[in-house]
């Protein structure tokens, strides 16, 4: 019983996965002049975090987050707690208020595929996204109000809307080859 050795061309790359090797890392070598392969900068990792304010309440709303957030992924969400008291907000240290996923590998380019090419279009009158959604260290971080957007959530089910924050983690060191990135692996920024 020998183990079978996998080539490059044998394993099946998603669809994003492909097009940032075979395009957008010779777009950017020649944009930005770098004498390695390995300082293209990629893309690191995609946080998806949903805040439910509403579970200091209602601790059903939590479950129906964590289990909806878990879909949308495909892999399961982490319930996140308050890091501090707040008084005003009846808000102890240790409660649950939210949740939120790491998707890293194979899981984040198909997310992301499915977020420029499925989920953004289906947001009413959509037109693009800001450029200036970059915080200064090549990191870019998304809002969207409505979870439904994404095709996997049955719109039937869903007692109330939540909205999201999903943060693309770059290896990028600017904000302009963040953008150079992620525009030309098809996220659709206004022009």
């Amino acid at each position: 019983m020998g183990m079978k050795i996998v080539t490059v061309e044998e394993v099946s790359l998603s669809r994003l996965k492909e097009k940032y090797y075979s395009e957008a890392v010779p777009a950017m070598i020649k944009e930005f002049s770098y004498k390695s392969i390995m300082s293209v900068p990629a893309i690191k990792k995609v946080t998806i975090n949903m805040g439910l304010g509403e579970a200091i309440q209602n601790i059903k709303v939590l479950d129906a987050g964590v289990e909806e957030l878990t879909t949308i992924a495909g892999q399961k969400a982490v319930v996140t707690k308050a890091k501090k008291s707040i008084a005003g907000f009846k808000l102890r240290q240790g409660m649950p208020i939210g949740c939120m996923v790491t998707l890293r590998r194979e899981k984040m380019y198909d997310f992301l595929d499915k977020l420029f090419n499925v989920a953004l279009p289906r947001v009413r009158d959509f037109r693009g996204l800001s450029d200036k959604c970059f915080d200064g260290r090549a990191n870019c971080t998304i809002g969207i109000k409505e979870h439904i957007i994404f095709p996997e959530i049955n719109y039937d089910k869903v007692e109330r809307m939540k909205g999201l924050n999903i943060t693309i983690v770059t290896t990028a060191k600017t904000d302009a080859e963040a953008l150079f990135l992620l525009k030309y692996l098809g996220m659709p920024f206004r022009n």
